[in-house]
């Protein structure tokens, strides 16, 4: 599946808070593993596996909310 521009800056975005030490699983605890950073990235942009509509939009919407709490 080709990553779209969005897919590909939710990537980017979600690597990017876990080399800050901001990223937290499902859990809350905090991601130390990149390899699960990365499944966590994929997952959120929609590319690990066909998602969706709604659920993309549901998971843009609270990563928005994220970044507007910094």
């Amino acid at each position: 599946m080709a990553a779209t521009r969005g897919q590909k800056k939710k990537v980017e975005t979600v690597m990017h808070e876990f080399k800050e030490g901001d990223l937290k699983s499902s859990s809350g605890a905090k991601v130390r593993n990149r390899k699960q950073a990365v499944a966590i990235a994929l997952s959120e942009s929609g590319q690990s596996y066909k998602q969706s509509p709604t659920r993309n939009r549901r998971k843009k919407a609270e990563t928005a909310r994220t970044q507007r709490k910094r």
